[in-house]
């Protein structure tokens, strides 16, 4: 099982989100997801200005095996997305916690972010989706 690292949190959905300077939040899927789409061939991001819920669609990863979509972990608008990634969506498989983040959401509430798992919940959550 890959590092999971301790600034994030996690949404069941494998969402990580991380909180960075004034109040934005960073997006992307886990490690653990990335395995289990497979090689990346697509993604499909939301606009920068895009209105986000939190639990709602707003983007979608494709692999070779499945297409999957990517939920917000906060309300708010989105800021910044990964354009990278349109050309480079294996990026994400290369590196789910950095290089391959999908978007950054200027949250509306930050209180959200204490409905998410921690990383110690997010590890245990995946270990039981093993057993």
């Amino acid at each position: 099982m890959s590092e999971i690292p301790g600034d994030l949190k996690f949404q069941k959905s494998h969402e990580w989100a991380r909180i960075e300077d004034g109040g934005q939040v960073r997006v992307g899927i886990s490690d653990h997801a990335q395995e289990l789409l497979g090689d990346l061939v697509y993604v499909e991001l939301p606009k920068v200005g895009d209105k986000v819920e939190a639990g709602a669609t707003c983007a979608v990863v494709e692999s070779v095996k499945a297409a999957s979509d990517v939920y917000s972990p906060v309300s708010g608008e989105v800021v910044a997305v990964n354009e990278t990634l349109n050309d480079k969506p294996e990026t994400i498989n290369e590196d789910a916690y950095g290089d391959g983040w999908i978007f950054v959401v200027k949250a509306d509430n930050l209180d959200e972010m204490d409905s998410l798992l921690d990383p110690d919940d997010y590890a245990e959550l995946i270990e039981d989706s093993e057993d």
